[in-house]
């Protein structure tokens, strides 16, 4: 037979443990589900966290799963949810060898996947040299030659961002051709723009040096920033009927200002739920998640 529990969250990062936080202080059972593998597990260090700014992710979410264990309401269980559904009034989740518990309700801090551009060479240098976000990474690799990788349209509002961190290429791909306007912002910004198509990623990885073009030409390149492709790293939002909304990179589910999803008594928090992902933004919508949830049970849905 099942254990029951007021909420089970589902992830164990930085959005999971700071929804489980807030209800554990208001001394509410709750289950968090770890599948242990979040997103950030390719970045040896996280930036731009206040208080937390150059740990690793792990030593970040290591702490904070002892600060949580603390609390007797709090319970944490390794092991990747593979099922959730409604039955009656509750929510079923299975987890593990096809262990189950249920909660009156269920928080969903399940992350992305990111979906990187097939170059060879490239996925060897994620997160250390190959990268996503200039905000968590861009102060580290400053003042040395960078490239923006075109995966999409809005790759040119990266490309204009990067300059304030060092000197900018960007690889167009043959995806995008920048407006009269676009191309008169990127030389006042002096990037450069490169047409040719970059078929390879040199280097000693996961340290990259430059990039092979399909004409043959390689560019001398220190770090490259790429916005990767996403999709949900856990089937258990589209299993439960939440709705999706389609961001620039992938579907995002869709939620409201209280984190409530579009299934009653399901919120979700974290990267799988916001265009705007980084640790800050996932923990703080993490507390928000908690705290509706906890109301919920006081107030209703």
């Amino acid at each position: 037979m099942d254990t029951h529990y007021d909420v089970i969250v589902v992830g164990g990062s930085f959005a999971g443990l700071s929804a489980a936080m807030q209800l554990a202080r208001a001394r509410r059972r709750v289950l968090v589900l770890d599948g242990a593998k979040p997103r950030n597990r390719f970045a040896p260090h996280s930036h731009g966290f206040l208080g937390q700014d150059g740990k690793a992710p792990a030593a970040i979410v290591g702490e904070a799963r002892t600060q949580l264990a603390a609390y007797p309401t709090a319970r944490i269980v390794a092991g990747e949810a593979t099922a959730a559904q409604r039955a009656d009034d509750r929510f079923v989740v299975t987890h593990g060898d096809g262990h189950t518990a249920s909660a009156d309700r269920l928080i969903l801090a399940t992350g992305l996947r990111d979906e990187l551009p097939p170059l060879p060479g490239l996925a060897e240098c994620w997160g250390v040299s190959v990268l996503h976000c200039p905000y968590c990474h861009g102060y580290e690799v400053a003042d040395k030659q960078l490239g923006v990788l075109a995966t999409h349209a809005l790759s040119i509002h990266q490309a204009m961002l990067v300059p304030d961190w060092g000197p900018t290429t960007w690889f167009t791909q043959g995806i995008v051709v920048p407006t009269s306007d676009e191309a008169a912002l990127l030389a006042r910004r002096n990037v450069r723009v490169e047409p040719a198509p970059v078929v390879e990623v040199l280097g000693d990885a996961p340290n990259l040096t430059g990039l092979r073009l399909a004409d043959d030409r390689v560019i001398r390149i220190d770090a490259l920033f790429v916005g990767p492709r996403t999709h949900m790293a856990s089937p258990l939002a589209e299993q439960l009927g939440c709705a999706f909304d389609e961001g620039p990179m992938g579907p995002v589910i869709r939620v409201d200002d209280l984190k409530q999803t579009s299934v009653p008594g399901v919120f979700a928090a974290g990267d799988a739920s916001t265009m705007w992902s980084n640790a800050t933004f996932a923990s703080a919508a993490g507390v928000a998640a908690g705290v509706s949830a906890h109301r919920s049970l006081i107030f209703g849905l």
